[in-house]
């Protein structure tokens, strides 16, 4: 039988979907499983974007441009230009979901063993792009005792070698849903340009900032044009995942021209997902609002519920909507499929992404998982009693960590 390519065998499995098997037989014995694994809302999409979709009328399903329509990425740089990005359409390549953007990017701006510096814990399929590109990604941790804020500059400098070429960030972070400050892009900015580095923003929660905080991009700091690659998508914005509708947008014409080759060699983006996605610009504000209100009221359930288990410790964070937690259990990926294959508290259970395959260092965030508060605020209510239970009969579990009480204390829960 012919052999498996080893980049085949190399590619990682997704922590996020991996256990779906598990979740899949629970409900065939007739447990309510509660999904907090995966960053699929339950809010509903914008109406004037199913209209669009509705009210379509053509005769030919039709390739478009590669870059995408010129009506879409004009839409599109109304958009960008109310936040301040000051972009043309010129400056857009429209793609099939936020994960071909990531992609072309990196197939683009960055050769076979180049590195990339990404604060850890990061959107877990960084990995697998990294492995279809030959990067080479070089982690650098953050904490959950501080949030998970940005590591300090000085600790970037030190993995920085002759084939650093890039920094990614996640802003509001998934998995942690912490939200990078203006100091700390400022500070990003400097390394980037000090090193002459990329600096990639995949900006997939920006509509998501929570307690009156803003969003800051890079995109908004002077002198970085030719360094910052925003990497974009309407799946979260718009509680539309199923659409596969993102885009990349940068300032630098010589990435926008290479770019535009991978783009023209999977030919185009589709074309009803474009003529939804313009619509979907025209989403008035009280939708945002509405939606940030909602999701607000369910991190506070949910961080709220965590942190009055014992030996469970949350940060609070400010955008997004996932969170990482620590947990008194000896293995995450072991507890998250026991909780599904043989614990019910009520014929129910919970679904957890576990945090080792959002990490890049070996043996990081063996006790921590990632839950996305995608559902209403009661079944969430339920999703946590469930989870307490479990932990309190859990064969793996393991005594009270001194550290999470300490981090408990210094945030004020």
């Amino acid at each position: 039988m012919p052999s498996i390519s080893t980049k085949g065998l190399e590619m990682p499995a997704s922590p996020i979907r991996k256990l779906t098997p598990f979740a899949d037989k629970a409900k065939q014995q007739g447990k309510k499983v509660y999904h907090l694994n995966i960053g699929q809302p339950d809010i509903e999409t914008p109406e004037v974007m199913l209209n669009a979709i509705k009210n379509i009328d053509f005769k030919v399903w039709a390739y478009t441009a590669s870059e995408g329509t010129l009506s879409y990425r004009t839409k599109l740089t109304s958009y960008y230009n109310k936040l301040g990005y000051n972009i043309t359409p010129d400056d857009i390549i429209v793609t099939t979901g936020g994960s071909e953007a990531i992609i072309i990017t990196m197939l683009t701006c960055l050769n076979p063993g180049d590195e990339v510096i990404i604060p850890e814990p990061f959107y877990a399929n960084y990995n697998g792009f990294a492995c279809q590109s030959d990067v080479v990604v070089k982690p650098i941790l953050s904490y959950i005792e501080n949030g998970f804020a940005l590591p300090a500059i000085s600790e970037f400098e030190k993995l920085i070698t002759d084939k650093t070429k890039g920094i990614m960030i996640c802003n509001p972070n998934n998995p942690t849903g912490y939200l990078y400050s203006p100091e700390e892009l400022e500070a990003l900015k400097e390394l980037a340009l000090k090193y002459d580095l990329y600096l990639f923003s995949d900006e997939a929660y920006r509509e998501f900032c929570y307690d009156g905080r803003t969003f800051t991009s890079p995109m908004h700091l002077d002198g970085l044009d030719e360094h910052v690659v925003v990497l974009d998508t309407v799946s979260k914005r718009y509680s539309a995942c199923g659409a596969r509708l993102g885009c990349m947008i940068t300032k630098n014409k010589a990435i926008i021209a290479s770019a535009l080759k991978f783009a023209q060699a999977r030919l185009s983006p589709g074309m009803v997902e474009q003529i939804a996605g313009e619509a979907a610009v025209d989403t008035p504000d009280e939708y945002f609002e509405k939606v940030n209100k909602e999701y607000t009221h369910r991190r506070d359930v949910l961080v709220q519920a965590l942190n009055k288990m014992d030996g469970v410790f949350c940060p609070n964070p400010g955008g997004a909507f996932y969170v990482v937690a620590t947990l008194p259990i000896d293995n995450a990926d072991k507890f998250c499929q026991w909780i599904l294959e043989e614990f019910e508290y009520h014929n129910q259970t919970v679904m957890m992404a576990p945090a080792t395959g959002f990490y890049s260092t070996p043996g990081a965030g063996t006790n921590q998982v990632r839950m996305a508060y995608v559902l209403n605020a009661d079944d969430l209510q339920k999703a946590m009693t469930c989870l307490e239970q479990a932990l309190l009969v859990y064969p793996g579990r393991v005594a009270l960590i001194p550290e999470t009480e300490s981090a408990k204390l210094n945030q004020g829960q």
